[in-house]
């Protein structure tokens, strides 16, 4: 069971991770569409293609645009943050319970 355990906190580690940097991503997403930035820079088209799917399927599934203002980044920070505390920290709380 220790073996599991161990599994379970490095997959809650790892998840956290890429939920944060993810977070990040959509963040920088959010400040970019404040300017108008190069759309062939590499970095911009990075970010665009990380970001879209995802902020593209709130989009399709609610009216989130509210006076010109596209809130689907606000609502997939808040999912992220939900990820985070209920999944993540579920993680941990198992391994602990196990180990």
């Amino acid at each position: 069971m220790y073996i599991f355990s161990n599994l379970l906190i490095a997959i809650a580690k790892v998840l956290d991770t890429v939920l944060v940097i993810f977070m990040f991503i959509v963040i920088a997403r959010a400040v970019l569409s404040w300017v108008s930035p190069d759309p062939y820079n590499p970095i911009v088209r990075f970010i665009h293609n990380v970001t879209e799917p995802v902020l593209y399927q709130i989009r399709k599934r609610l009216p989130v645009i509210l006076g010109g203002i596209d809130l689907s980044p606000i609502i997939v920070f808040l999912a992220i943050m939900f990820l985070r505390v209920f999944v993540v920290n579920s993680l941990y709380g198992l391994a602990a319970n196990m180990g």
